[in-house]
């Protein structure tokens, strides 16, 4: 009876001593073991078995986000012994950093790492949460210390940069791998927000006056070309009418002096036929003419001959004779 309790404790042990040497670690997580105090190995994600007792998991302080009740968000810091592999997200709360230009900002600031080297977390540094917010927390006030405050609010992605690379090379001997660094609020103080509102609206006031002045001016340039256009295209149709009514008028007159010249000769060619002088009664036509518009006028009272009377009226009596002389058939 007493040799049958004995193998049942000793079972119990077995049992026991084997659970406890028994480790299951999940996907993207990892144990460093230690033996007897010192390093021993690392567990992949799967079954695992040490040596209870000898063997134990290394402990590491690690930083959750928990949320309560009330909708707040607060950080709960704990010990575990499994170091999750996968990327992890650091909310760090707001703080007060001084720019260039004497400013007082509160920035709130997010990282994104990832553990690379387990061993290197937990040999190389304490406290690996709280060593990443610090370093976080005294880079960014360096980075933001060296830009104005226009800068900073303007150079998001410059300052994400800077951090980032900066955190990453300190972060190195940590085993430790920075992904991304964002600011998720740039607070200034209310007066600065005020006084920056005013600046923006008097510079939205200040291109609007720009736009309507350049438009005026356009407006302007526009309906002064249009002018100068409008006396090109005039000067350009009175010139076309003035050379179109001088045209007009040259070949009115070729078509007057090509009558004129047929019905001379059509004058002379008759009076030729009657054996008279055509110049003597070309001549007498003209001056029969120049005579009845001399005393065609209203107040005209005196009618005179000129001078050479005698040879007008020759030529008068030779017009006689051509029309008393019968025609040749």
């Amino acid at each position: 009876m007493g040799f049958t309790i004995i193998l049942s404790f000793i079972a119990l042990f077995v049992v026991v001593f084997s659970l406890m040497g028994l480790k299951i670690v999940q996907q993207s997580e990892t144990m460093v073991i230690e033996r007897l105090g010192k390093y021993s190995r690392t567990l992949p994600s799967g079954i695992n078995v040490i040596w209870p007792v000898i063997d134990r998991p290394r402990e590491i302080m690690w930083r959750y986000l928990r949320e309560i009740p009330d909708g707040r968000s607060i950080v709960q810091k704990t010990i575990v012994n499994r170091i999750d592999l996968r990327e992890t997200v650091y909310d760090f709360p707001k703080q007060s950093v001084i720019t260039k230009d004497n400013v007082v900002t509160e920035i709130n600031a997010i990282i994104y790492f990832q553990i690379t080297d387990p061993v290197k977390a937990i040999y190389e540094i304490a406290n690996l949460p709280d060593a990443i917010e610090k370093l976080t927390q005294t880079t960014l006030r360096n980075v933001i210390g060296e830009l104005d405050l226009d800068e900073t609010l303007t150079s998001r992605d410059t300052i994400n940069s800077k951090l980032r690379a900066v955190l990453d090379d300190a972060t190195h001997k940590w085993g430790v791998k920075i992904n991304r660094v964002e600011l998720q609020d740039i607070n200034p103080p209310h007066d600065i927000r005020d006084a920056m509102e005013k600046q923006m609206r008097a510079e939205r006031d200040k291109r609007a006056k720009i736009l309507e002045a350049e438009g005026t001016k356009a407006q302007l340039s526009l309906e002064a070309e249009g002018r100068k256009v409008a006396e090109i295209n005039q000067a350009e149709g009175e010139k076309r009418a003035k050379i179109l009514r001088a045209e007009g008028e040259a070949e009115a007159r070729l078509k007057v002096a090509e009558a004129e010249a047929e019905a001379v000769r059509k004058i002379a060619d008759a009076v030729t036929a009657a054996n008279a002088d055509p110049v003597k009664y070309m001549i007498a036509i003209r001056y029969v003419d120049a005579l009845r518009e001399m005393v065609s006028g209203k107040d005209n009272k005196v009618v005179y001959l000129p001078f050479e009377a005698t040879g007008i009226l020759s030529s008068i009596g030779g017009i006689r004779e051509l029309l008393n002389t019968p025609s040749v058939k």
